[in-house]
């Protein structure tokens, strides 16, 4: 599907079963809401895929990469040959993403969107280039009219090639020197915040590499004037490929009913793009953990999600959204397998 047949398929979750899957966790043999967050996770994932057995696997995470042309401005610790390289390493399975998908049993991919680079063909790398980086935008938009539509129609191919793999949960990361830029960018533009709120350290750079990264996202907001209800418009003018890349699947496993587990603040801003162009996708995700960088919460806020991890993460590549698949699994195996009061002969009251 393009991107019109693709956000016109998206539905609101069904909330119709909502009591029946509240009565069958609050019937199981522990006290009431005594699993906390666990408990809403099962539910969720019971009313997504309706039934009142959840499952995880099989499960898919798709690191999205892409270079970025505001890169030249010296906004991160790193410099950009270092995109290639990481994904070199992924398609290597040396990287922390690598590692956690190996113990979660999760299948990885690797979406090239934009790398200044030409790769080999790989098994585990979907080739959706559209240019070599975006622009620079703090001279011009970062992509024109159509090659944000081409990314966004890529990132819905990537959904439709791990759709093969029958998916009941998905996840996304990245990875892109430059992007927590384009990122903050992103979530400036949509939530009104001055760049200040929502700019990080990204790669490790110090104060004044901050306060250069803060002007230079003011600069690029005051040139472009994105109108923050137009998700299209802002990323257009301040994205990255990668970022649309991640939309797109996000906006394709929303239009097939499928869980969406997102990372860090770029696969955030990536979300927050797909929900400006269709906000009942927003029913379809989950935050993996709270970033480090504070502008995700900001781009949180705005969807009405709560990061189900806190474990101090910067890295991206989609760790964090990996590691939280643990939680999600829990909150399935509690719905699942745990016996009620009446399979497990426990009285329920005195």
């Amino acid at each position: 599907m393009n991107l019109k047949d693709t956000i016109a398929a998206i539905k609101p979750l069904d909330r119709s079963t909502e009591a029946i899957i509240r009565a069958a966790m609050d019937n199981k043999s522990k006290p009431r809401g005594s699993l906390g967050r666990l408990e809403e996770v099962g539910i969720r994932m019971s009313m997504m895929q309706g039934s009142l057995k959840p499952r995880t696997q099989p499960a898919s995470l798709v690191v999205f990469a892409a270079d970025h042309g505001v890169a030249a401005e010296g906004v991160s610790a790193f410099p950009a040959e270092v995109t290639p390289q990481m994904v070199l390493n992924f398609l290597g399975g040396g990287a922390a993403i690598n590692v956690l998908c190996r113990m979660q049993n999760i299948r990885l991919r690797i979406a090239d969107m934009g790398v200044n680079f030409d790769f080999a063909p790989h098994p585990d790398l979907l080739d959706l280039k559209v240019r070599k980086g975006s622009r620079n935008m703090l001279q011009e938009a970062a992509m024109t009219h159509e090659e944000t539509l081409q990314a966004l129609e890529n990132g819905i191919r990537a959904w439709n090639i791990v759709a093969g793999d029958s998916p009941a949960i998905v996840a996304v990361g990245e990875m892109g020197i430059g992007n927590s830029t384009a990122a903050a960018a992103i979530i400036a533009a949509a939530t009104g915040r001055d760049a200040a709120e929502v700019s990080g350290r990204g790669t490790g750079i110090d104060d004044a590499g901050l306060a250069h990264k803060v002007a230079v996202i003011r600069s690029a907001l005051a040139l472009h004037k994105p109108d923050p209800r137009d998700g299209l418009e802002i990323l257009r003018s301040v994205g990255g490929l990668e970022i649309a890349g991640i939309a797109g699947f996000v906006l394709g496993a929303a239009a097939a009913q499928i869980p969406i587990i997102l990372d860090g603040l770029i696969a955030t801003s990536g979300g927050l793009i797909a929900a400006l162009l269709c906000p009942a996708t927003t029913d379809w995700l989950f935050s993996g953990h709270r970033s480090v960088e504070k502008g995700q919460a900001f781009a949180l806020d705005l969807m009405g999600l709560e990061p189900l991890l806190d474990l101090g993460l910067r890295l991206g590549e989609g760790t964090g959204a990996a590691l939280a698949l643990t939680c999600i699994d829990a909150g399935c195996r509690i719905m699942t397998e745990m016996a009620s009061f009446a399979d497990a002969g426990v009285a329920t009251e005195l």
